[in-house]
């Protein structure tokens, strides 16, 4: 699997464009061009969200807008920094402080390691549930108003997939293909 960043464009229930950012970018701008009065929505391919740009503007411009947009989020490894703490308040009950502070290291320590174990031991759950709300961002901006669209998204959380694509048969092909692409990860083990 890739980590290259891809995004979708649709023009209704048309896609119109998918791939990197600048290149798909440059193929809806050709195709509003030619089609003035299209409503286009654009969606990162993996999580949903969806990306607003202004096709009306000049290439060059649309160019810089795309990159900063597409730009890779700053992390503390990136930018040559150490990772700084954050003081926060926390509520425990007496016995959970007096446990923490005979750990090794204290209570901030032991928390840390705490936090890191549960984050590890969620990690697919986590991801599964964030394919799941990227199916559901999807499917209600772009089939909000599709016959048993209700119905799709009460499959999708029951992890019923043979329900989920009964529901959606109907839908407009790019739609049900775009949905279909995401459901891998919606229903994947974890």
């Amino acid at each position: 699997m890739t980590n290259e960043t891809r995004w979708i464009a649709f023009d209704g229930p048309k896609r119109i464009a998918q791939g990197a950012p600048r290149e798909m970018t440059c193929q809806a701008k050709a195709y509003f061009e030619s089609h003035p009065d299209a409503s286009i929505l654009f969606f990162d391919a993996a999580t949903s969200h969806q990306i607003h740009i202004d096709l009306r503007v000049d290439t060059e411009h649309l160019a810089r807008v795309v990159d900063y947009l597409n730009r890779p989020a700053r992390t503390y490894a990136s930018a040559g920094k150490k990772p700084s703490l954050v003081p926060q308040e926390v509520t425990l009950l007496p016995r959970h402080w007096e446990w923490l502070a005979a750990q090794p290291g204290g209570a901030s320590a032991a928390l840390r390691k705490l936090v890191e174990y549960a984050m590890r031991a969620s990690g697919p759950a986590d991801a599964r549930r964030a394919a799941q709300e990227a199916v559901y961002r999807f499917m209600t901006a772009m089939a909000g108003d599709e016959r048993d669209y209700e119905e799709a998204i009460r499959a999708l959380y029951k992890g019923d997939r043979a329900k989920l694509e009964s529901c959606i048969a109907c839908w407009p092909e790019d739609i049900r293909a775009h949905v279909g692409t995401l459901l891998g990860p919606a229903f994947a083990a974890g």
